[in-house]
């Protein structure tokens, strides 16, 4: 809060800089924004800026990554196109597939990120059947995946790309790679940068990156960003230009100082500190509290913990144990809205993301023990 209030003041005491942020913007972002979005991106990939993937003039800034998410969508799938999926994946970007008409295909994941067996036998499947055709793009959640916490390892991110990039010539079309990186930032201070897919070869005309500044500065500054290839940026920016005129200038007027004076990054470094905090204790807690038949895993970075149940209890938000825990007042997001349509969702009955995000550490010790005692409960009855 401080950091914003310091901004805004530095902001509104130049008038004419004031009155300029009030007005209406250009579609794609501001010019310092955008600029400063590529190096921001190309720093973390420890990259020259020059390079051909972190060219300003590939950036667009939206309302928030989920803006991005839509217009691409729009742009690049008709009714029945098929997105590949992550098995769980982003539930709110399912919907957004949902709404289109959009089919997906889910591959299952490893530690590391996708499966790539299944990937290729996924894609195999698509050719054999003639449906290659209609694959638009492959979405991954590669830094501390919500809502399993995975990250994905540079390996894996090579084998994707190889692998997709070989059927294309069945597809007809490029086949793109969505990198959506909206945790990437929330790396707890001692994991080590991955670097993105936008570091390999061939990703300029195949590969999407999408983040935010929302998660890393504040939820309310509603500011997304992409890096995209050319041709797709300039149909992104049409159907842009049909939602708003622009991204709020005000908005991208704080991040530009933020970013320049070097708030942003001593706000990100505590921000870190602070999530990596709440991971540990909530971690003890699920320790102390869980039953020995849950299966966790603790993450790196990002905000959730995913556990999953023996495949006899249910956390879906009809079963007990949903209804046991919001008694309690403690919520959870139910598996099953993780998992795309194509899959059999009672098959996936059994998961739990479980946010420290916005909670307190009495409010995660509190939330912890209350949800452990359902568990409890439910492994006892099902003995």
């Amino acid at each position: 809060m401080k950091e914003v209030q310091t901004i805004f003041s530095k902001i509104t005491k130049n008038n004419k800089r004031a009155m300029e942020c009030l007005q209406y913007g250009v579609g794609a972002g501001r010019d310092q924004l955008r600029q400063q979005t590529a190096e921001q991106v190309a720093g973390l990939d420890v990259s020259a800026p020059e390079g051909p993937c972190y060219k300003p003039d590939r950036v667009i800034i939206t309302h928030g990554s989920q803006q991005f998410l839509y217009l691409l969508t729009e742009a690049l799938c008709d009714e029945n196109d098929i997105v590949l999926v992550e098995a769980p994946s982003y539930f709110v970007y399912l919907g957004i597939l949902q709404s289109f008409d959009t089919k997906t295909r889910s591959v299952p994941m490893d530690s590391d990120g996708m499966n790539l067996e299944s990937l290729k036998k996924t894609l195999e499947e698509l050719r054999q059947s003639g449906e290659i055709r209609k694959v638009k793009m492959l979405y991954l959640v590669s830094y501390f995946q919500n809502p399993t916490g995975i990250s994905t390892s540079l390996e894996k991110k090579k084998a994707i790309l190889r692998l997709v990039k070989s059927y294309e010539k069945h597809a007809g079309h490029p086949i793109y790679i969505l990198e959506d990186a909206a945790y990437r930032e929330l790396k707890f201070p001692d994991t080590p940068e991955t670097p993105s897919m936008l570091t390999l070869p061939g990703a300029r005309q195949r590969v999407i990156y999408s983040g935010t500044y929302s998660k890393s500065f504040a939820t309310g500054i509603r500011i997304g960003f992409a890096l995209l290839p050319s041709p797709l940026r300039t149909v992104v920016m049409r159907i842009k230009g049909n939602h708003d005129f622009g991204t709020a200038n005000l908005l991208q007027s704080i991040l530009e100082e933020a970013l320049d004076s070097g708030l942003y990054q001593s706000h990100l470094n505590r921000l870190q500190s602070r999530y990596q905090s709440k991971a540990r204790h909530m971690q003890k807690c699920i320790q102390r509290s869980f039953p020995d038949e849950i299966e966790w895993a603790g993450p790196a970075g990002g905000l959730y913990f995913w556990a999953k149940a023996p495949k006899n209890i249910s956390t879906g938000p009809r079963s007990p144990l949903f209804k046991k825990a919001l008694k309690e007042r403690v919520m959870y997001v139910p598996g099953v809205y993780t998992y795309a349509k194509d899959l059999n969702t009672h098959d996936c009955d059994n998961a739990m993301r479980i946010s420290f995000g916005n909670a307190s550490l009495e409010d995660i010790r509190q939330g912890i023990e209350r949800l452990g005692s359902a568990l409890n409960a439910q492994c006892s009855r099902k003995k």
